[in-house]
């Protein structure tokens, strides 16, 4: 049995407008890490990190990568 309120929030997100890749970096900047540390996880280079936290904002209209994380996480994206 699946909850009706909790389908409904999903059908009504709406596919995402992240890439893969960012939604992945958002996920890695869930628990509040530093560039560096998401880099590490991620495996990538800290401008890198920069650039996909700096588009995930945008796309998400995210005043900072705190809220973009919160916004991705309310829609079902990451």
């Amino acid at each position: 049995m699946i909850d009706p309120e909790l389908a409904a929030e999903t059908i009504s997100s709406g596919d995402s407008p992240l890439t893969p890749r960012e939604a992945d970096v958002l996920e890695f900047a869930a628990d509040g890490a530093a560039i560096e540390q998401i880099a590490r996880r991620a495996h990538l280079a800290e401008g890198t990190v920069r650039n996909y936290l700096s588009s995930a904002q945008a796309k998400l209209q995210a005043a900072n990568r705190h809220e973009a994380v919160a916004i991705a996480r309310r829609q079902g994206w990451i």
